[in-house]
C-alpha cells in the first residue's frame, strides 16, 4: 500500500518545497505533493510555483519570522537550481 512518505518521494520537489506550497495554499502535505507534482508538467507551472515560495518569503519577512523566511530562501534557491525552467519567461 502506497503511504505518506512514498507519495511526498515521487515528487519532482523536496519536502521543503512541498511544505511552501502546503502552507501557500493552507492544504496538506499530500495534496501539495501533488499540486506540485501537476504545476510543475503544466505551461508557466514552475513559475508558479517559484512565485508560491517567494510570496512565502514576503509573508514571513512581513510577519517577522526571519527563521521561517531563510528556511524558505533555502527552499527557493534548490527549486531554481534543480529546475532552471522556473526563471524563464519570467520577467
Amino acid at each position: 500500500m502506497i503511504n505518506e512518505t512514498d507519495i511526498l518521494d515521487m515528487t519532482c520537489l523536496t519536502r521543503a518545497q512541498i511544505d511552501a506550497i502546503s502552507k501557500h495554499e493552507h492544504i496538506d502535505a499530500v495534496s501539495a505533493a501533488e499540486l506540485g507534482e501537476y504545476m510543475m508538467h503544466i505551461h508557466h507551472g514552475p513559475q508558479k510555483v517559484q512565485q508560491m515560495i517567494c510570496e512565502d518569503i514576503a509573508t514571513a519577512l512581513h510577519n517577522d519570522d526571519l527563521s521561517g523566511a531563510r528556511e524558505l530562501y533555502k527552499a527557493l534557491k534548490e527549486f531554481l537550481a534543480d529546475h532552471p525552467e522556473a526563471l524563464r519567461g519570467n520577467g
